[in-house]
């Protein structure tokens, strides 16, 4: 980090002016704070949050697929057809996180060299750190901050595709999972719960000898479809094909993200979809907090000698729970 980067310490008000005039320094400073578990940045942030009015005419789309099935290859063609059509395309893109050294690559702007040189796009690659879901703990408060800064698309590029990659669902309006050619293999590493999800499967690099092998998917797909329940929103899931490298199909996908948006607006189901994420975050924020909680140097204390009692084989690990629980309740009624 430069010099000048360290001293770049705005105050709530400027920070509130900066973001909402679409800077990108004042955006990324903002979501740096709601990235934050300092007490005090938590404390700024909420107070951010209440200068801020809620969007309501922007597109989250969530994208998910297997590792090598080229996400960000073609969230850089998608995103450079976006800005082609004047719209404002913010990235969020959850890097995943090493479970030894919580370290992470970050290196999706490398990725998407041209859409992050882009006036129109904004790139913001998160460590997903332990969080599960493929998602970042803050990925939902950044989705606010660069609506707030003007960017009326926001695409979200999770770690990769399975069982635990659904969290995404509960932040996004459309989620699209990529397929590779060949889907009879690939459907075996897939949950059922993803698909289930999906508001569209797009088959990816159907381009060159892939082509024949993308028809023989598709086919397979929309076998495997018809087994699954009804979309809850009424939406039928297409099954599209597409090329990044040839940026074939790349228009398809955005013409049906268009008319999900409509179709979901007209019944009802958007903005129902938007209160339920709401109420999901809210649930979140709160475990958020008892974890902040038990993260204080009193209970920090309690818990680790509670910990090694249990792994002693001294104390049952609901007893220990529950003494862990009490000593919370005590902290909170000492604190009244």
């Amino acid at each position: 980090m430069s010099e000048q980067q360290k001293r770049f310490e705005p105050s709530l008000l400027e920070l509130t002016t900066g973001l909402l005039a679409g800077d990108r320094a004042y955006l990324s400073r903002a979501i740096t704070l709601a990235e934050s578990s300092r007490a005090e940045d938590q404390a700024s942030f909420t107070e951010l949050l209440a200068g801020i009015p809620p969007q309501a005419n922007t597109v989250r789309v969530g994208i998910s697929g297997i590792p090598g099935v080229g996400k960000s290859t073609f969230i850089e063609a998608f995103g450079l057809f976006l800005t082609g059509q004047n719209k404002r395309v913010a990235v969020l893109a959850v890097d995943p996180s090493s479970e030894r050294s919580r370290g992470s690559i970050l290196g999706d702007k490398t990725r998407m060299e041209q859409l992050a040189k882009h006036p129109l796009a904004y790139i913001r690659p998160t460590p997903a750190g332990t969080t599960r879901g493929g998602v970042a703990d803050s990925t939902h408060k950044a989705i606010h901050l660069c609506e707030a800064a003007g960017y009326d698309t926001i695409l979200v590029e999770t770690v990769g595709v399975g069982q635990s990659e659904t969290a995404v669902r509960h932040l996004v309006d459309f989620f699209l999972v990529l397929m590779l050619p060949g889907a009879g293999d690939e459907l075996q590493g897939i949950k059922k719960g993803i698909l289930e999800l999906a508001d569209a499967l797009v088959i990816h690099k159907c381009d060159g000898d892939n082509v024949k092998k993308a028809t023989i998917a598709k086919a397979e797909l929309q076998q495997a479809m018809h087994l699954l329940e009804p979309n809850e929103s009424g939406w039928t899931v297409p099954i599209l094909t597409c090329s990044s490298v040839e940026n074939k199909g790349i228009d398809v996908i955005w013409r049906t993200i268009e008319k999900y948006v409509a179709a979901t607006r007209q019944n009802g189901f958007f903005l129902a979809n938007r209160k339920n994420q709401q109420i999901y975050f809210f649930e979140q924020l709160v475990q958020e907090k008892l974890r902040s909680l038990l993260n204080t140097d009193q209970l920090r204390q309690t818990r680790e000698t509670l910990t090694q009692q249990v792994a002693a084989g001294s104390l049952p690990p609901e007893q220990a729970a529950q003494k862990l629980w009490q000593a919370l309740v005590n902290s909170l009624l000492l604190h009244k």
